[in-house]
């Protein structure tokens, strides 16, 4: 993988300045009909974000809760410390390559919305089919519920020392998640400064327990030495354990791929960021390096500090128990929890404002009912409705589950179906390296292997949740295959949605809502929404 000089072909329908992905209409072709809306999406330079910015917008969105909980079920699931060592590392370099693939066509295509742009420049038939089906993962599976629990969590940790879930967590959740919704909607700007400070911070968390780790492995901690590292590689059993099989291991990097979520998030914004070839291309890399190696430190780190038995059963709170074992039960000590949570509100602030500008996307090309409101940048230029649709998503996965392992199945619930999207976008790149009908050089190549590879480990992971595990089939607290079979129904819903959009809607109404995208002189973008009549044959 690498940059080129070379700029996209002229047989290639990318334009640097504007992207060109097939919509309702190009500009070349205006469409036909009565015109019912246009919207105007121009933002200022201060609104745009630079090098820094696009570092920040990232790490917020990586270090979330992941990283401060998920090493619990990692550890569970695999039983062994040198091997879900190696699973860290292992999920950087896969994050690598996926960082690699979404390069090469985010600087293909600059606008915003992600694999949105890219399903569809790749799979143009039947037209629309895989916008749909993403557009229900996006809507019904982008949600900030899990960062909001943990955040709920690590503030109840820190107030009393309550480890449980419960419905007092998810009210602190909530009012998490309502907070960064808000702030992006009103004050877009203080939005953007808050999660830059917040990515900072939690930087200097993650690099607090690094160097507290150190200390531990030298004998500075208030519990006998776990002796983690003795036959780092042998696997435990027994109750609280996984057993290692195929499922447990799938399990394990779902978890890993959860936590180092995030890479694509400037992808999802590029229409908000200064020079995306310069910037996206020195940031990405960047923040992708400084959290892979911070991710492995931090687990040294707690298995340096929190016997093995402790570190399979702490669920959420590893971070908290990490502390505790460190520095002791003191108040001060029970204070730091509230780092972590600031750290988790910052990955709710990055995740709404990700997610929101994907839905305006989706709404900008007539996808959605109602789709002038949720494409709207009313009343203060930012996307207010779909930031409130995102919201709405959020709560309800927030408060459905009953207490108990909720965290682990929002997480999957959020993770799995993207291994679908992520495959179908790498087997795409592979289609374009190799097709012989049109020229693809977008200035950053992506090696076959690197390709291959990061199609691979998606599909292991969208296939193998549905083979029963060995052992008790309900050990997570809810059966193994329900969040394969949600995620998939998910996707499912997406096609059958493209059906009613498509064909019985307009023939129905007999006429439909499309929508035009052009570029106007001064460089910004317009959508044009138009009521067009159906021709029956």
């Amino acid at each position: 993988m690498g940059t080129s000089d070379k700029a996209p072909s002229d047989d290639v329908e990318v334009q640097p300045k504007t992207g060109a992905l097939p919509s309702y209409q190009e500009a070349s072709a205006p469409v036909a009909g009565e015109l019912k809306e246009e919207q105007t999406y121009a933002y200022s330079d201060d609104r745009k974000m630079g090098i820094t910015g696009a570092v920040f917008l990232i790490l917020n969105k990586m270090i979330g809760t992941g990283i401060f909980s998920t090493p619990s079920g990692i550890f569970a699931a695999t039983g062994s410390v040198g091997i879900s060592l190696m699973l860290w590392v292992i999920g950087g370099l896969l994050t690598f390559c996926g960082l690699s693939v979404w390069l090469e066509f985010g600087l293909a295509i600059p606008r915003s919305g992600g694999e949105k742009n890219y399903l569809e420049y790749v799979y143009r038939y039947p037209k629309y089919f895989a916008t749909c089906v993403l557009a229900s993962q996006m809507i019904l599976l982008g949600f900030s519920s899990g960062n909001s629990l943990a955040f709920g969590r690590y503030i109840l940790y820190a107030a009393g020392g309550e480890l449980k879930d419960s419905y007092r967590a998810r009210a602190v959740g909530v009012a998490c998640a309502t907070f960064a919704v808000v702030l992006h909607g009103v004050a877009p700007k203080w939005g953007i400064r808050l999660f830059n400070v917040l990515g900072v911070f939690k930087v200097f968390v993650l690099l607090f327990i690094v160097f507290a780790g150190f200390a531990a492995l030298a004998g500075h901690r208030l519990v006998d030495n776990p002796h983690n590292f003795d036959k780092a590689f042998a696997i435990e059993s027994g109750e609280g354990y996984g057993g290692g099989g195929a499922y447990q291991y799938c399990n394990a990097l779902l978890n890993i791929v959860y936590s180092y979520k995030g890479w694509e998030n400037a992808n999802y914004v590029l229409s908000e960021i200064k020079d995306p070839r310069r910037t996206l291309t020195i940031a990405a890399p960047l923040a992708v390096g400084g959290v892979t190696i911070l991710y492995v430190l931090a687990n040294v780190a707690y298995f340096a500090a929190i016997p093995k038995a402790d570190l399979a059963t702490s669920d959420v709170i590893v971070a908290g128990l990490f502390f505790k074992n460190v520095f002791g039960d003191s108040a001060a000590a029970r204070s730091l929890p509230v780092f972590v949570a600031l750290s988790n509100m910052g990955n709710v602030l990055a995740v709404s404002f990700a997610h929101a500008r994907v839905n305006q996307e989706l709404a900008k090309e007539g996808l959605l009912p109602g789709s002038r409101l949720w494409a709207s940048n009313k009343p203060f230029n930012s996307p207010a409705a779909s930031l409130f649709l995102h919201w709405v998503v959020t709560m309800i996965v927030l408060l459905a589950p009953p207490p108990g392992p909720a965290y682990n199945f929002i997480i999957n619930l959020y993770t799995y179906p993207g291994a679908w999207i992520n495959s179908f976008v790498a087997g795409g790149l592979i289609y374009l390296h190799y097709q012989k009908t049109e020229k693809w050089d977008p200035g950053w190549h992506t090696y076959l292997p690197v390709i291959v590879l990061f199609l691979l480990c998606n599909a292991f992971l969208a296939i193998v949740p549905f083979i029963p595990p060995d052992g008790d089939w309900n050990a997570d607290g809810y059966p193994y295959y329900i969040f394969p079979v949600v995620g998939v129904g998910v996707l499912i819903l997406g096609a059958l949605y493209w059906t009613l959009w498509t064909k019985f809607w307009p023939a129905v109404r007999g006429h439909k809502i499309v929508s035009e995208r052009v570029i106007d002189e001064d460089g910004n973008e317009v959508i044009r929404y138009k009521k067009v009549k159906t021709h029956v044959a």
